[in-house]
């Protein structure tokens, strides 16, 4: 006989079936109803039989059978199935137990009016009878329940398992694991994020410090790890995460907590631990007021709408009740994604979905026309810095041409803010993508000093997930059986999530008056070379053993760190702790025509005479790893 058969053996001889017949439930109601009726009579009564309450019982047993039969049946209260007991059916049960009970006494009462005999039932043994059915009928559902859920997991191996996390969700989770019905789990501890509830019983389980981890995992053999809550995923708990990797344990998260509550739990529930879950930072605290006051009522345009920055901009727009939101891209794919989100899942309708070219002037110019933007969000930009180095024309054409044409534009159409996404490559760029965004941070920092509108631009890092990132790249490595190529053992790169940085390029847009150049709080920097390994580990492959590190060299334009300051910049704070205003060098009017210069260079195709042109306007752009560094020769640079 296998495995299954012995299961199914156990099961069938428990359960009978898998939902036993609905009348075998009721039978058992009724018998118990009669047992504690009886019982409740003994006990009143001194298990004295001689009573004279005993002497007509059967009939006081037929009178509580039928009463019990109508209103179980009217009820349907054995309809429940038996091994999915919860609290609703133990309040049924008493809900249904209490009607019997006032039906008894009613029926008491009438018999006294109407007669001279006394009560059918005594009141007293009404009331024990009350509390010994309830208990009896809920302990039977239960007991079936547990010996259930025993006779499914016993043949299962057990499954170890600790709890990062001590609140109400830890708690419910622990309970949740004991009745899974699919698998065999053991609650070996849970651990406090906090360190201040060590050695503490948390429903029978010891409680203890991320600094235990090690003894723990040393002590027992443990599968995984479950985590109640991302918020956790800082401080001391960090440790607790890193060591699980480093011995193989599983790191898992839950759902929220009602599911768990309202829904049918099984372990497929559980979701893995992803790479941007361990490089998460503190939620930001954003002046919502202040959005709201700025966005609600206006017309808000969003260029590169479709991209990963543009996109979620517009999602967190919807939030603040924007008169309506333009959202501008030439990828007609994703702008249909777009549109579905938007109205399927953020239930927001006032938009407009425009498909064009920010380097086509006339349509950038019917656009304003049509809809007249009060405030626009430009993040329409190339940002990939190899295909850039190889294409400086296009990244000249659309990132300081596209730019400048919907700041111009934004100028003649009266716009009264201007938010310009930027990048940490714009800062002493070493390659033609950080050099053409730079130039066009100069262009519209210097416009501001020539319009009444208010030129602002956000500047950071790369964004967890984003198109171009390395975190999906390397996932589709790994999926794919490696190797993961990291360019480089010692690059590091800043990482935000995308709301995050969108977050901050909101609250940023409130904060400026124009002509300020905001910097993000983007924490520590990250060696891309552990966060492919943290990745590989998630996986729970080995590295070196299940997938390779494979290391390709610095690609062309790519230095070994960013910065999100000019050696000659300095900043000063905001009101908002996570942004700064960067002090920086300030051009005049003579940078408009070596801008329109620039410009005009593309059309000649001469890809040296193009970055040499930039590295004039841009002083501190030295080109690394790239076929242009011949440029930063000092013969070049004063020609």
């Amino acid at each position: 006989m296998t495995l299954d058969d012995k299961i199914t053996e156990l099961q069938g001889a428990m359960t009978v079936r898998k939902h036993s017949p609905r009348w075998m439930i009721l039978v058992i109601d009724l018998l118990i109803s009669l047992s504690s009726i009886t019982f409740a009579y003994l006990l009143r009564f001194n298990f004295d039989t001689k009573n004279i309450y005993f002497e007509n019982y059967h009939y006081t047993l037929i009178y509580v059978f039928v009463m019990r039969f109508l209103i179980f049946v009217i009820s349907r209260s054995y309809a429940g199935i038996i091994r999915y007991t919860s609290t609703k059916d133990a309040t049924r049960i008493i809900i249904v137990s209490f009607i019997g009970a006032v039906a008894y006494v009613l029926i008491n009462l009438l018999i006294v009016s109407f007669s001279n005999l006394e009560y059918l039932i005594p009141m007293s043994v009404i009331g024990i009878d009350f509390f010994v059915s309830v208990f009896l009928m809920v302990a039977f559902r239960l007991m079936v329940k547990s010996l259930y859920i025993e006779a499914t997991t016993f043949f299962k191996p057990e499954r170890n398992v600790i709890i990062l996390g001590i609140d109400e969700n830890a708690l419910t989770l622990k309970r949740t694991l004991y009745r899974n019905m699919n698998e065999k789990y053991k609650v070996e501890a849970f651990i406090d994020p906090n360190d201040v509830n060590a050695r503490k019983q948390l429903d029978g389980v010891t409680v203890y410090s991320p600094d235990d981890i090690d003894k723990l995992l040393a002590r027992t053999q443990i599968t995984e790890i479950i985590i109640t809550d991302n918020n956790v995923l800082r401080g001391k708990s960090k440790a607790v995460v890193d060591a699980c990797l480093n011995n193989g344990v599983k790191l898992l998260k839950v759902p929220l907590v009602q599911d768990l509550i309202n829904g049918e739990f099984t372990s497929k529930q559980f979701k893995k631990v992803i790479i941007e879950d361990l490089l998460g930072r503190e939620p930001i605290v954003l002046d919502e007021d202040k959005i709201y006051d700025d966005i609600r009522g206006k017309v808000v345009l969003v260029t590169g709408a479709a991209g990963s920055i543009g996109s979620e901009i517009v999602m967190q727009l919807a939030k603040f009740q924007p008169k309506s939101i333009v959202a501008f891209d030439q990828a007609e794919s994703p702008l249909y994604d777009l549109e579905l989100l938007l109205g399927e899942n953020h239930n927001f309708r006032n938009f407009e979905i425009v498909i064009g070219d920010i380097t086509r002037r006339e349509r950038v110019e019917f656009l304003y026309e049509t809809f007249r933007p009060e405030i626009v969000f430009h993040a329409a930009a190339y940002k990939h810095v190899p295909m850039m180095e190889n294409n400086p024309e296009e990244a000249v054409h659309t990132n300081v041409y596209g730019t400048k044409v919907i700041a111009d534009v934004s100028v003649e159409y009266g716009v009264k803010k201007f938010v310009m996404v930027s990048t940490d490559k714009a800062v002493n760029p070493t390659n033609v993508m950080g050099a053409s965004k730079r130039i066009a941070e100069i262009y519209i920092q210097t416009l501001n000093n020539k319009t009444d509108v208010a030129f602002i631009t956000t500047r950071f890092g790369n964004v967890l997930g984003s198109n171009g990132s390395v975190i999906p790249r390397f996932r589709k490595q790994i999926e794919e059986g490696g190797p993961v190529t990291v360019t480089h053992p010692e690059v590091t790169r800043f990482f935000m999530t995308i709301p995050e940085a969108c977050q901050l390029v909101l609250q940023a847009g409130t904060l400026g008056n124009g002509g300020e150049i905001f910097i993000f709080d983007m924490g520590k920097s990250v060696k891309i070379v552990d966060l492919a390994k943290k990745m590989i580990k998630l996986s729970g492959l080995e590295v070196g053993t299940d997938i390779d590190i494979q290391f390709t060299g610095l690609r062309p334009g790519e230095k070994l760190y960013e910065e999100l300051l000019n050696d000659r910049e300095n900043t000063v704070a905001t009101s908002h702790d996570k942004i700064m205003v960067a002090n920086v060098r300030l051009y005049d009017n003579s940078v408009f025509v070596q801008i329109e210069q620039l410009i005009a260079l593309t059309s000649e195709h001469d890809n040296f005479k193009l970055v040499g042109t930039m590295k004039k306007i841009v002083p501190e752009f030295t080109s690394k790893n790239s076929i242009y560094e011949g440029l930063d020769k000092p013969q070049f640079r004063k020609s």
